[in-house]
């Protein structure tokens, strides 16, 4: 009994630290970042937030529009007004060929990443070619999701904690949340490209009937070639949901030995 509540700890363990680390420490100390250089108050940065954004920033995506010297200081980069996105480990990303973007300066088109708190990528190189086909902005997705994802995932880690101290089977049924964490991004996700794909504008320049944006793989949307693929946050969500199911399967075995023994 002792050994199978010893490996769902070493489980539970090992899901909450990728959690935290990954997910969880750069979404609540950098949250509301790009909302605050949109609204023109980058003023109430922190320090702390400033140290944690330029941390994680570091071998994500750097846009070529962006200069090298500038592209892991936060401070620069809000100084000269650049791009700047979130910094949660990207779990998705899209990346959109088009006849007007160099081979050479975007070899695998325009990327745009996709994470629990927001974007990251080429966002306003994407926004320019989503006007231009008439669809919204990609703020107009998942809004309440994004703003309330620092907090949400927050719980989960809680949840985590609370599973390796106690042995209550409510928490084990909360422990299902961990385990679907990647079903629930690529539900919202395949949602909110439906909702985009089926609400277009007559203001856009080309015309295109609704249709059903590609969620995995490589598609074609007017004259652009695109490609959507999970990336490495998906990934990592795969093997917390893994660690997470053999943290329950674990105490249930050690818990049914304890009341056979009694």
């Amino acid at each position: 009994m002792k050994n199978s509540l010893t490996k769902s700890r070493i489980f539970s363990f090992a899901a909450l630290v990728l959690l935290l680390y990954f997910f969880v420490i750069p979404a609540v100390l950098t949250h509301n970042i790009v909302d605050l250089q949109k609204e023109d108050k980058i003023d109430k940065i922190s320090a702390l937030n400033t140290n944690v954004w330029n941390y994680y920033r570091k071998g994500q995506y750097i846009s070529p529009t962006i200069p090298k010297d500038i592209a892991h200081d936060l401070k620069k980069l809000l100084d000269e007004d650049m791009e700047i996105g979130v910094v949660t480990t990207p779990i998705w990303y899209v990346a959109l060929e088009a006849p007007n973007y160099p081979k050479e300066s975007f070899p695998d088109g325009i990327p745009v990443y996709y994470h629990f708190d927001g974007f990251s990528g080429d966002v306003f190189e994407m926004e320019t070619i989503n006007h231009f086909i008439g669809m919204d902005p990609m703020d107009r997705g998942a809004p309440y999701l994004r703003m309330l994802a620092p907090y949400a995932l927050t719980f989960v880690a809680l949840v985590m904690v609370l599973f390796m101290l106690y042995r209550s089977k409510f928490l084990s049924l909360l422990m299902l949340i961990p385990v679907a964490l990647p079903l629930i991004f690529i539900g919202f996700y395949s949602y909110w490209l439906y909702w985009f794909g089926h609400h277009m504008h007559e203001w856009g320049a080309f015309k295109i009937k609704p249709f059903m944006p590609t969620v995995f793989g490589d598609g074609k949307v007017a004259q652009f070639t695109t490609h959507s693929y999970p990336t490495t946050g998906f990934w990592l969500l795969v093997i917390i949901s893994i660690l997470s199911l053999l943290a329950i399967v674990s105490k249930r075995k050690a818990l049914k030995l304890e009341a056979d023994q009694k």
